[in-house]
């Protein structure tokens, strides 16, 4: 006598418990502790600073009684428990009080910076990936088996030099060549088309270097396997040996590299945006530090912070999609 189906509750509750709803229940988990750590360690990094923003908003000649009574209206005299629950309550509201130096509204000056910096870094990281993915696994084709020193050495050298030099530096090297002594491209700001390339490319060259070079030894590692051997003794071109057996096992190493060069890429518009005057938060960011206008420094330090996180997160879940063993292995 065979049993019927199970009852549907219990199919809900078995499904429940199954691998995928406890690897994402533990990396949101883990996602949600990280973003309360980051804000405090935000929190706590601006209250450090030596120096009263007040004062420095207000100028040196302010008279004692109006510093007095802005730092009262702001809630900077209250007991620092209190501003830290204020702080919370207003990353989690959007409503994380006005910059000391233009008043205006901290949330309405991150929505209208954020789409700048985002449209960068996801132009930078797509240029990135385009080049670095192909590239990596042609010179892995090309110099596979100890084949073509020559290829070797000219790859190595050129990706070592770009994955080593910082994105500022060659921001102004780009600025000098292509703006100030060929006058093809903008020096600066947020003109058109055109004035994406040179930021783009400073962005995403090292990025670009480095996944390249993991590709490629990824690439050679995966080439001297078993079945890579029998694809290529079956005679079948070379499209298919490479692009449907080769490519597939080269994407979890080139997801984690992706998702950190993506991070990389968005703490490096902090320095790039400036070279480039871009109207982002990167530039954003500096000015404010500068003035010592800490509401707005905190609220993109946890920007750029909780950017990185949500990445991270998005990069083990597409690893956890590739190779659903992963997910076994974390439950």
């Amino acid at each position: 006598m065979t049993a019927g189906p199970a009852p549907r509750g219990d199919r809900i509750r078995s499904g429940l418990r199954g691998p995928w709803p406890v690897f994402l229940g533990r990396q949101l988990g883990r996602f949600a502790a990280s973003m309360v750590v980051l804000a405090t360690a935000a929190f706590g990094m601006v209250h450090a600073i030596p120096g009263d923003p007040v004062r420095n908003a207000l100028g040196l000649n302010a008279q004692p009684a109006v510093v007095a009574a802005t730092r009262r209206t702001l809630g900077l005299d209250d007991p620092l428990w209190t501003q830290y629950a204020r702080f919370l309550r207003g990353l989690v509201t959007w409503d994380m009080g006005d910059s000391l130096i233009s008043h205006v509204p901290v949330a309405q000056v991150m929505t209208r910076l954020i789409p700048a910096t985002v449209g960068l870094a996801a132009a930078a990281f797509v240029l990135a990936v385009v080049v670095a993915i192909p590239l990596g696994l042609l010179a892995g084709i090309a110099t596979r088996d100890g084949r073509s020193r020559g290829t070797h050495v000219a790859f190595t050298s050129v990706t070592g030099v770009f994955s080593v030099v910082p994105d500022f530096v060659l921001g102004v090297g780009l600025v000098f060549v292509f703006s100030v002594t060929f006058k093809v491209l903008p020096v600066a700001g947020q003109s058109g088309p055109e004035s994406y390339v040179l930021p783009v490319i400073a962005l995403a060259a090292g990025p670009a270097a480095l996944l390249a070079r993991v590709v490629r030894v990824e690439a050679q590692r995966v080439l001297a396997e078993d079945y890579l051997r029998t694809a290529r003794s079956k005679r079948l071109p070379a499209r298919l040996v490479y692009l449907r057996h080769a490519l597939p096992n080269l994407l979890t190493a080139a997801l984690t590299i992706s998702g950190l060069a993506l991070s990389s890429l968005l703490a490096g518009t902090v320095l790039v945006e400036s070279v480039f005057a871009w109207p982002g938060v990167g530039n954003q960011l500096v000015r404010s530090v500068l003035s010592k206008d800490f509401p707005v420094v905190e609220a993109m330090a946890v920007f750029f912070g909780g950017s990185v996180l949500l990445i991270n997160l998005a990069v083990d879940v597409l690893i956890a999609v590739v190779d659903p063993r992963s997910v076994i292995k974390e439950t």
